[in-house]
Parts: C-alpha cells; sequence; structure tokens
C-alpha cells in the first residue's frame, strides 16, 4: 500500500534530533512525516533509555544526598532511605508522559504524520515503512536519517540484561545491586557510578585511559577524579581482561596503569564504552549514500552523497574530526537541515562551541577549546580559575567543592572555553554558550554585573582571575 500524500520530508527516526527537526520543518511549512519502530514510543534513546531517564535517577540521588548530610543546616531526616521500586518507578512515569507529549500533542499541534514501524529507504524519494499490518511506500521529497546510537560492548564480554548490562538494561534493572562494576569512565559510565554509589552501592569504575571524562579540561577532569574518588573506587590507566559470570554476581579481570593483575567481583557489570551507530537495515544501500564504518558520511551542511537524503546526529561522521553524539547537536543540526530545506540561510554548527554536560556529583561542564587544545592551534593562552568554595552561595548551599575555568589568548582578549566542576554546572555554561557565540572577551564577561549571592558570580570572577583581578581569589 502506498501513501497518497506525498511529503516535503519524511524524518526517520523521533529522537531529539528527529522529532526536533521534524517539528521545525512543520513550522516553517513543509509536509513533514515521521517514521518510528520503537514500540515504547517517541523520544529516541535520550528519552527512552539516555538522558531523562538518567538524569530523573541522578536527581533523586541528589536529593538523598542532600537528606542524609543536613544536620548542620537545622534539618534532621531519620531513617532515609531509597525505595528502588519507587524510584524506577517515578522514572517511568517521567518518560511515559513525556513520550506521549511528543506523540499526542506537539505532533498533532504541528500537522505531522507519524508512521509506526520499522523504515527503510526504496530509491531516495521512497520510504518503505513496515509494521504489523503490512507495508506501506511513503513517497517524499526529501528524507533526514536520525536513527540514533546503541551501546557498544567490549570483545568477549557479551551483555546479557542481568548480570553483564548496558546503559539500556540498567535502566530496567528490578533490584538495586549492592555492588557495580563500570567499565568506562565517560559520561554516560560516570552518571550510573554516581547515582548507585550515592544509593548505596559499592561501586568501582575501570577506565582505559589515564583520566575520568577524558574529553573534559584536564584540570577539570583531574579535580572529578579527585571528588569522585571519595564516592567509589576508579582505577585510570586499566584494561579489562575479562568478565566472567558467578553464582553470585560477575568477576571483572583488569591490568592496573602499572601492569599489576587485579579482578574484582560484583553483583553486576556496567559495560559503558561508547555507541555505535544504528543504520543497519535501513536500505541505505539502494542509495548513494556514502557508509564509514557503519556511520553515514554528510558534508557539513548534513547532506549525504544521495541528493534529498541528509543525516543527523549519533548516525553521522564529518570529516576526520569524533562526531559529538549528544542530544543537543542532534536537535542543532536537524533545525539546521530543515530551515535550510525550507530556503533559510543557516550556518553549519561550529563544532568547537558544542557544550559538554556531565550530571554526576559535582557535575562538570565545558564549552569550547581546553587549554590544552588551545595551546595546541598556537594560541597565546591565558587562564583564569576560580573555586566555588571562595563565594557565599556554593557554602550557603553546601556544596562549596570545584572551580570555573576561563581559557581566553591575550591578543585580542577572547575567551576560547569556559569549563565548570561544581554546583549546577550543567546550567551555569549556558552563560558560557552565549559568550562564545557572540565572540565575548573576558572583560566583557568580568564587566557584566551578575547578581549577589549567585553561583554564577564564580564565571564572572573567573574572567576576572585572567588578569589576576578576581575580587575573593
Amino acid at each position: 500500500m502506498s501513501s497518497r500524500e506525498v511529503f516535503d520530508v519524511t524524518v526517520i527516526g523521533s529522537g531529539p534530533g528527529g522529532y526536533v527537526a521534524a517539528i521545525r520543518a512543520a513550522q516553517m511549512g513543509l509536509k513533514t512525516a515521521v517514521v518510528e519502530r520503537d514500540p515504547a514510543g517517541c523520544g529516541g534513546t535520550c528519552l527512552q533509555r539516555g538522558c531523562i531517564p538518567t538524569k530523573a535517577l541522578l536527581h533523586t540521588a541528589d536529593l538523598y544526598e542532600d537528606l542524609k548530610n543536613r544536620k548542620e543546616f537545622g534539618v534532621v531526616a531519620d531513617n532515609v532511605g531509597i525505595d528502588f521500586a519507587a524510584v524506577m518507578s517515578r522514572k517511568d512515569r517521567i518518560v511515559v508522559r513525556l513520550s506521549k507529549g511528543i506523540e499526542t500533542y506537539l505532533f498533532k499541534k504541528n500537522k505531522i504524520t507519524l508512521f509506526k514501524g520499522h523504515g527503510r529507504l526504496e530509491g531516495a524519494r521512497t520510504v518503505v515503512v513496515k509494521s504489523e499490518k503490512g507495508e506501506e511506500k511513503v513517497q517524499t521529497k526529501n528524507v533526514l536519517v536520525a536513527t540514533g546510537s546503541r551501546p557498544r560492548s567490549l570483545p568477549g564480554i557479551t551483555p546479557d540484561g542481568k548480570t553483564i548490562l548496558t546503559s539500556d538494561d540498567i535502566l530496567q534493572i528490578k533490584e538495586m545491586p549492592k555492588s557495580l562494576v563500570v567499565i568506562g569512565a565517560g559520561a554516560v559510565g560516570i552518571e550510573f557510578a554516581s547515582i548507585f554509589a550515592r544509593f548505596g552501592a559499592t561501586v568501582t569504575v575501570i577506565e582505559m585511559l589515564p583520566r575520568v571524562l577524558p574529553l573534559e579540561d584536564e584540570d577539570v577532569s583531574a579535580e572529578a577524579g579527585k571528588l569522585l574518588g571519595k564516592q567509589m573506587t576508579i582505577h585510570t590507566g586499566a584494561r579489562t581482561e575479562a568478565a566472567l559470570k558467578t553464582p553470585n554476581g560477575v568477576e571483572v579481570g583488569f591490568k592496573t596503569a602499572s601492569g599489576e593483575a587485579k579482578s574484582v567481583t560484583a553483583d553486576a557489570l556496567l559495560v559503558a564504552v561508547g555507541r555505535g551507530p544504528v543504520t543497519d537495515g535501513l536500505g541505505l544501500e539502494s542509495t548513494r549514500v556514502q557508509m564509514d564504518k557503519g556511520y553515514i558520511r554528510v558534508d557539513a551542511k548534513m547532506a549525504t552523497g544521495e541528493p534529498g537524503v541528509y543525516a543527523i546526529g549519533d548516525v553521522v561522521t564529518i570529516g576526520e574530526r569524533p562526531h559529538p553524539q549528544l542530544a543537543h547537536v542532534a536537535s542543532a543540526e536537524g533545525i539546521g537541515v530543515t530551515e535550510r530545506l525550507a530556503g533559510s540561510n543557516v550556518e553549519p554548527l561550529n563544532y568547537d562551541r558544542v557544550p559538554s554536560a556531565t550530571y554526576c556529583q559535582p557535575e562538570t561542564a565545558g564549552v569550547g577549546l581546553t587549554e590544552a587544545e588551545a595551546r595546541k592551534r598556537g594560541y597565546d593562552v591565558r587562564v583564569g580559575k576560580f573555586p566555588f568554595g571562595n563565594l557565599a552561595k556554593p557554602r550557603i548551599v553546601g556544596h562549596p567543592d570545584g572551580f570555573v575555568k576561563v581559557v581566553s589568548e591575550a591578543r585580542y582578549d577572547e575567551v576560547l572555553g569556559i569549563h565548570i566542576i561544581g554546583p549546577h554546572a550543567t546550567d551555569l555554561i549556558s552563560e558560557a554558550c552565549v559568550a562564545l557565540r557572540l565572540e565575548a572577551t573576558t572583560e566583557e564577561i568580568a564587566r557584566t554585573i551578575h547578581p549577589h549571592p549567585t553561583l554564577a558570580e564564580a564565571v564572572m570572577q573567573a574572567a576576572e582571575a585572567v588578569y589576576g583581578h578576581a575580587i575573593d581569589a
């Protein structure tokens, strides 16, 4: 059966790239369709199995930690504990509500047609949607592939959904593990480690690279390792050798940075070693789309080798630089594609200005160049750092750890990057994003009046610190 309508754009995938792109396309007057195969509904990995459920658990961990350690505030909470079933139930309710909101409100409001089923291309102008009802052919002028990614594993370690878990699996467990090993100290691994360590589990993290959160500025990464090390055991520069299931859980063998062989046992193992693209079964071989190790090769405007076929988000590769697998990147790319299809002149993304955010405790966030990258590119670098503990508001809220670091260049005083570890870092980074977008100087940030007492004063004083003028340093 074929759809009688011809759409201006058909989006395959309704994650933060796909559904956002579809809405903007509809707002721009384009006749828009979305194809989604996930029986759980719209929202993609971010909403169904990633960003949103994880942050719901992290917020519970924040609340639990605050309640346990607030006697000095005059708040006495006796017998505070974790009802794990209730925690997971709340997480599920949030996910379901947001997912249904996309389908029943946002798509209907914007007159977007949703096809439920697996979509594949049959040439560049036809998307075949296979569902329980059969196959339906959707005719379209343009296709936007936004199918996202799935968790990777390690050779010889096969997740079973019970003892050896992926990030998808761990969000569905029914009982909280008393002990957990996490392989991988990137954002995903560290967030889950932070959740379960604060829930009361004994957590061990094994990371092959020499530092946790290795994509962050080195100073932020070092501070994160020090502070997180108070909550859990972290082995950096360590290589996982094997994972064997035992009658009571799992035993993980690894070699430390010095080459010493060690093992650790736990109730469960989380494998958090990155994600791979979901491009299988899309019928891309029927087009001129070029592939690179499973990823779709695109240009700066997200166009593939097939005219009228575009791709965004976790499935793409651009040039030689690693493409950031972040929800907000996919959203921005999708908006750019659909606005260009509608005739707007939208500049490609500047990936130097993509913010990172990790919602562990303490939070970390950054945007722009790290100090090391700025020096590598030949800038005459100036750095300003300011500790949260020197301000009133972090002391008031009871989270004085961490700092703000400003990386700037000496010739024009332009801010090249801002990196934060500390309370509400993932919110504070937005000021930095605007500053870099407007090519702000450190003087402009320093002379911007910030309200007192606030956490954001740390950004202002870090800018002042570039020239040794921070008041509270």
